[in-house]
């Protein structure tokens, strides 16, 4: 990546020759080419907020910066970037969306995330730490910054316009007002599940900000619960978590079962720890954000359970899907069971033949498909 601080070279993680898929976008050279150009102070605390995948803070690790994301993956990708571009040790400082933000901050840059509920939550944390002469600035592509992305920053922050585009990207310029009167945050959501939530009907579930369809459960999900196999005490993954509605509902099914939460986002580990325990739930439960099934030992599980995502932000992919079915087939026993939920669409079943040497429908409606494969 081109920057005037510059041309770092930048991965994703976990690194993958055969991923095509870049590492920064033009909305990061954008904001990058701005500060330089406006000649912007980067000597106070400079705070980056949702830098997907380190680009941001690996350009401006001479100034010290912060960064906040919600992300394992782009948090040990931006360490990979940094050690590549020979920052110093520490030069950056790296907090997940669940730790307290800097106190002050005379720098805001906002990469606007994919979840508005994300970022209102973070525009709200932030808020009480940005004063009349912080510089805020937000980019994304201009498919990502909608009018009420706008609404959000005006609302909490001040006063709010956007640039000309450059290569389908735009910035967001921001004048803070300390005189608004913001309004409260909303988040975590909390709501009780209805009769059809199988198992789990009744529970309380609690969705942090950004977390898949944090205002109501989605049809997906739903679904499986409907067609949750038995744990019979074993050792029991949910995998991409979320907000650990299935886990939880497998504990409340089978209190002898031990359930390994496990998300890439803090946010949905978070959640998922807070379901579990809202609903006073038996049993062992451990709470883990990670790269997959990346450190569970081999051969140590009984079931997992995955609902896996196929976007990559707003690229289309199986790739996280394939890594998760990989990932189960090593963590899994003989006779042990990958359990999977998808739109019919995906073809998951193909990727699962080839991985387990076997796959079977356990259900189906028009839109998904409840898959299993069984580690021989």
């Amino acid at each position: 990546m081109t920057t005037p601080w510059g041309e770092p070279a930048l991965t994703r993680f976990p690194e993958d020759p055969r991923d095509r898929l870049r590492a920064w976008d033009a909305s990061d050279e954008y904001l990058l080419r701005h500060l330089d150009a406006e000649r912007v102070p980067l000597d106070g605390t400079v705070v980056v907020v949702g830098d997907r995948w380190g680009a941001l803070v690996t350009a401006l690790a001479a100034h010290r910066p912060v960064q906040i994301t919600d992300s394992y993956l782009a948090q040990e990708a931006t360490r990979a970037n940094l050690a590549r571009a020979g920052a110093e040790p520490g030069a950056v400082r790296l907090l997940t969306t669940q730790d307290p933000p800097p106190g002050r901050i005379d720098v805001l840059l906002v990469r606007v995330p994919k979840s508005l509920a994300l970022l209102e939550d973070q525009l709200l944390r932030l808020a009480p730490a940005v004063h009349a002469g912080t510089v805020v600035v937000g980019t994304g592509m201009v498919k990502e910054i909608h009018t009420s992305t706008l609404r959000l920053f005006e609302r909490i922050l001040g006063p709010t316009r956007t640039s000309l585009a450059e290569k389908k990207a735009r910035l967001i310029f921001c004048t803070p007002d300390p005189a608004l009167e913001r309004p409260g945050n909303p988040w975590p959501y909390v709501y009780t599940l209805q009769d059809d939530a199988g198992p789990a009907a009744g529970s309380t579930v609690v969705n942090h900000a950004g977390v898949f369809c944090a205002d109501r459960l989605d049809i997906g999900t739903r679904f499986l619960l409907r067609h949750l196999p038995d744990a019979r005490g074993g050792r029991v993954v949910d995998l991409g978590c979320g907000n650990g509605v299935v886990g939880t509902a497998v504990a409340l099914a089978d209190p002898d079962a031990e359930v390994l939460f496990v998300d890439e986002s803090f946010q949905a580990v978070a959640s998922a720890e807070a379901t579990y325990k809202a609903n006073g739930t038996p049993g062992h439960a451990e709470f883990r954000v990670g790269d997959g099934l990346a450190g569970v030992p081999a051969g140590s599980v009984d079931l997992v359970l995955n609902n896996p995502p196929f976007h990559s932000h707003q690229a289309t992919t199986d790739t996280t899907a394939r890594r998760m079915f990989t990932g189960a087939r090593r963590a899994l026993r003989p006779g042990g069971e990958l359990w999977v939920i998808g739109n019919r669409h995906l073809g998951y079943h193909v990727t699962l033949r080839k991985l387990f040497g076997n796959c079977r429908l356990v259900a189906s409606d028009p839109k998904f498909v409840v898959l299993k494969a069984v580690k021989r």
